[in-house]
């Protein structure tokens, strides 16, 4: 194998995410060469602002790749995206990609992309951002055309300073998503997606794939690797059995 001729992924993460690297590179595996740049560091800025931010400097961060050739990115941050509607956040993606001459998709229209070819019309949620974040995210999803069935939060493992839930993706774990899951008795024919590209998901993932062989199981950072596989001219068999399970979904 000519490690060097293999399909090109770009992504573009904010600077504090430990999880979607890890991620793509265990669903991808071998067959890929992921290539990242991240969003600029933002201090005093809230989230909201923050996000504002990211959308802001994209067309730019894109350009640091410089002459690189890249098969297709990926901006791994879907709250940024959830900020422009969904409609938006197609046209934004649709422009970057004709600046970057290969396609761009953001982790939100992987999951839309995700959902249209698996036939997905209903989604519960499993959201570890705080409340505005939760509502706005659940609204994208509807104005998409997504019915949202409900939604499971998961606050992160330790609580905040007055003793209450606190929001932090990148402190979600394992335990904390099963758990908050096996507390829901979820519809039958709903799709769980777990929002975000920052909480880890493959191990619960796996889990409830286990559990539950029928039911539809995304991640932001599952659908961006599945989307990502579609469009970078990657070849052959999904290895991971979580992108497996996607390819030979039933429709």
């Amino acid at each position: 194998m000519d490690l060097f001729s293999l399909p090109r992924l770009g992504v573009v993460v904010p600077p504090e995410n430990p999880t979607a690297e890890p991620e793509f590179n265990h669903l991808l595996g071998a067959g890929t060469n992921v290539y990242t740049t991240r969003f600029p560091v933002t201090p005093g800025l809230d989230l909201r602002a923050m996000l504002e931010t990211y959308n802001d400097a994209l067309p730019g961060l894109l350009g640091s790749f410089g002459a690189l050739r890249l098969d297709a990115t990926v901006v791994a941050c879907s709250a940024s995206h959830y900020l422009l509607g969904p409609d938006g956040d197609r046209e934004f993606c649709d422009e970057l990609s004709r600046r970057a001459g290969s396609p761009v998709g953001s982790s939100t229209q992987a999951v839309l992309a995700a959902c249209a070819s698996l036939g997905v019309t209903r989604l519960t949620l499993v959201s570890p951002y705080e409340p505005w974040l939760t509502d706005t995210s659940r609204a994208f999803w509807e104005e998409a055309g997504l019915t949202v069935d409900g939604v499971v939060t998961v606050p992160a493992a330790d609580a905040d300073a007055d003793g209450g839930a606190r929001y932090d993706p990148y402190a979600v774990t394992t335990g904390a998503i099963l758990r908050r899951i096996r507390e829901r008795e979820l519809p039958a024919g709903t799709a769980l997606l777990f929002t975000g590209t920052g909480m880890g998901t493959l191990a619960a993932l796996t889990e409830l794939a286990r559990r539950e062989p029928r039911r539809t199981l995304l991640s932001s950072n599952l659908a961006s690797a599945w989307w990502a596989r579609q469009v970078a001219g990657v070849t052959g068999a999904a290895r991971h059995p979580l992108l497996r399970r996607l390819e030979h979904a039933p429709v």
